[in-house]
């Protein structure tokens, strides 16, 4: 069982220990947190406490986190579109609508079921809900994916994330007419306090976040740009783009509540570049644009 620790600041002062705690990781829901309170996986200063409490300046948490679930992921047969395989890595070009693994409840029509059924060896280190995943991208974003067939490889690419030499570059379809050609967004993202489900812009329990843009095309009342990722924060583009004025097309979480209805946001991971963890050859693969996106796009041309 894996001990968490932490000691309460200035920030967290007076908040419930519920709400705190799920700030410390994105994967920690409240409700999630409450029940290790219940089952007494929670002290505060070397006692239980309820989840109500309310924390004090220094007090020393301890959280004993139990052992995942062992749940029964099976492998489903799907037309992947696989873009690059060999004994290390696979690149597979992720449809929209497709979530990438699974989670407690939803345990099939997952990316992760259908790579389970193409090949038998992924990388285990991510668990048994996540093997050979490195990174992930949204479900209604598509586009490129690496994903690790053994240790070795998967510790090679996470650190190439860790060390940003991962080339990832997504198109975008933004409300409003960006009036520069370029431009670099650098603004920390965390969780939203008001939103547990949703990510924002702020300096509280955030992370570094960088995201390089350029307009590729520009109609009456939108932008089609490309996004460079620097950091791989989660919903990063879409937070980014919202927090300087132009969200994304179709966006539901982040958009505009008059948008178009895409389901889902127009966003698009359409070239991935890494080095080969075996040969170091530096690798780079490109998507084009999903049909009803290129679609997209042509209606605004005519317009």
């Amino acid at each position: 069982m894996e001990k968490f620790e932490a000691t309460i600041t200035s920030a967290n002062e007076n908040e419930r220990i519920d709400k705190v705690l799920s700030t410390f990781n994105e994967e920690w829901s409240r409700s999630q947190v409450q029940q290790w309170i219940n089952d007494g996986l929670v002290t505060v200063n070397g006692k239980d406490i309820k989840g109500n409490y309310k924390c004090k300046l220094d007090d020393y948490i301890e959280l004993q986190i139990p052992e995942p679930e062992i749940l029964d992921v099976l492998p489903e047969e799907m037309n992947l579109d696989i873009y690059y395989e060999d004994s290390d890595v696979l690149v597979v070009n992720k449809p929209k609508g497709m979530v990438v693994h699974p989670a407690p409840g939803h345990l099939s029509g997952t990316l992760v079921n259908g790579l389970m059924a193409h090949c038998k060896d992924l990388s285990g280190i991510n668990g048994v809900l996540r093997p050979g995943i490195v990174h992930r991208i949204d479900k209604d974003t598509s586009g490129l994916l690496m994903v690790a067939k053994n240790d070795m490889a998967h510790e090679s690419l996470v650190d190439q994330l860790v060390n940003k030499t991962v080339l990832r570059k997504y198109k975008a379809l933004v409300h409003g007419n960006i009036s520069h050609d370029n431009g670099t967004i650098d603004a920390p993202i965390g969780r939203d306090k008001n939103d547990r489900q949703s990510m924002t812009v702020t300096d509280e329990n955030s992370k570094t976040a960088v995201t390089h843009f350029r307009v590729l095309e520009r109609f009456k009342d939108y932008t089609f740009v490309e996004c460079q990722l620097e950091t791989g924060r989660t919903h990063q583009i879409r937070v980014h783009m919202k927090y300087i004025g132009y969200p994304l097309v179709g966006d539901p979480k982040y958009g505009p509540k008059k948008t178009m209805d895409l389901g889902g946001q127009a966003l698009h991971a359409g070239i991935l570049g890494f080095i080969h963890p075996r040969t170091k050859e530096f690798l780079q693969f490109e998507a084009p644009l999903p049909g009803e996106f290129e679609e997209l796009l042509n209606k605004l041309r005519k317009s």
